[in-house]
């Protein structure tokens, strides 16, 4: 059996630009399994960072997307929860006032596994082979439930929230004007619209809605009316009537790091290697900052150390392990924060917020975090 430079197992969005990546160093690179069919309905959007755009930018991918499956994001309006004596906090971003063109871009997530998925078919350095095929170095990049990290015998214990991520399309009868919203709700519950362009360009929204597993779960089961309503009355009409347009998906939600993400000729990247509450949408930028950073890693050896060196991949877990630790802190602060549902805990929650909303310094400080810059 022909062997290869790198071995990657995993074709979602992580272990393809890996793979493209790769490939544009010269390596010989083996995508373990046949290629998978699109997901039927897929509702997933992406919130990109200028750092993950840059990447895909420099893999050809970003200029192939269609106009409309992306979507730039140039405010952000974060609410707190009201109550009958609290108006409630608030905190706003604008990339305007950050010097900025855009604080994000939401993406369709199947469109651009497609534009992935169609590169990797004309890469002349990428093959698809047996999951068995020799590498020098292991890539593995499956996700949550990596098999083949299981095989390694390497730690992964979720923390898991008891709570699920409910995904749909939206459509509203006002435009988005490219305003992203979230509110952080009793009990822990977290919304987010960001806005979109399909179907109706101008007024669609992603949705993703975070909340218990029974409350979740019902939410999903609704009839489409009944949801509606409960959708417009978390929102209170901020962003416009809204209505659901498509399928509504979910999946639940946990913490976790693994013990390791590198050892002699493997590396883990992804969610394979760390989750984090989805609240402040890093979970992909996360996965392709590990691209970054392996590829540049691999660039950056010398002549003589190979690839499955281990304590060359240890750069590469040292370089990711600040960010992924933070982000995974972070978003687990910020969940635990307001799941507190007394009203001190609601009225301290907002005041904070209302006080680092003065705060530009600050602001543009966790904008730059975000942003990957």
């Amino acid at each position: 059996m022909q062997s290869v430079d790198v071995l990657v197992k995993g074709r979602g969005a992580v272990g393809s630009s890996l793979a493209l990546r790769l490939a544009s160093q010269g390596l010989t690179v083996g995508m373990a399994g046949s290629p998978q069919p699109p997901r039927a309905g897929d509702v997933r959007t992406y919130a990109l960072n200028a750092a993950s755009v840059g990447l895909l930018a420099e893999l050809k991918i970003w200029a192939s997307l269609p106009h409309d499956a992306v979507s730039p994001v140039y405010d952000m309006v974060i609410n707190g929860d009201a109550a009958d004596d609290d108006a409630g906090g608030r905190l706003s971003f604008s990339a305007w006032q950050q010097g900025l063109r855009e604080l994000a871009v939401i993406v369709d997530a199947a469109e651009l596994d497609a534009q992935l998925a169609t590169a990797l078919r004309f890469s002349p350095h990428v093959h698809t082979v047996p999951d068995n095929t020799p590498a020098a170095l292991t890539a593995l990049c499956e996700g949550r439930e990596s098999a083949a990290r299981s095989a390694l015998g390497v730690e992964f214990k979720p923390k898991a929230y008891g709570q699920r991520a409910l995904a749909a399309r939206l459509t509203a009868d006002r435009p988005h004007l490219g305003v992203a919203r979230q509110w952080f709700r009793s009990g822990g519950e977290v919304l987010a619209l960001l806005p979109f362009e399909r179907p109706t360009p101008g007024s669609s929204y992603g949705l993703v809605w975070s909340c218990g597993d029974a409350r979740s779960e019902q939410l999903q089961a609704l009839p489409v009316d009944e949801f509606e309503r409960e959708l417009n009355a978390a929102t209170g009409g901020a962003a416009g009537e809204l209505g659901l347009a498509s399928e509504r998906s979910g999946w639940p939600l946990a913490l976790a790091r693994a013990e390791a993400v590198s050892g002699p000729s493997w590396v883990l990247l992804g969610d394979a290697a760390h989750l984090v509450h989805p609240l402040a949408g890093q979970g992909l930028n996360l996965g392709l900052g590990d691209v970054a950073a392996l590829a540049r890693v691999l660039a950056e050896r010398e002549p003589w150390r190979p690839l499955g060196d281990e304590r060359l991949l240890r750069r590469y877990a040292r370089e990711r392990l600040a960010p992924t630790l933070a982000m995974g802190e972070l978003t687990d602060a910020l969940q635990r924060l307001f799941a507190h549902d007394s009203a001190a805990a609601r009225s301290l929650r907002n005041r904070g917020m209302d006080a680092l909303n003065q705060l530009s310094p600050v602001k543009r400080w966790l904008t730059q975090r975000a942003l990957g810059l």
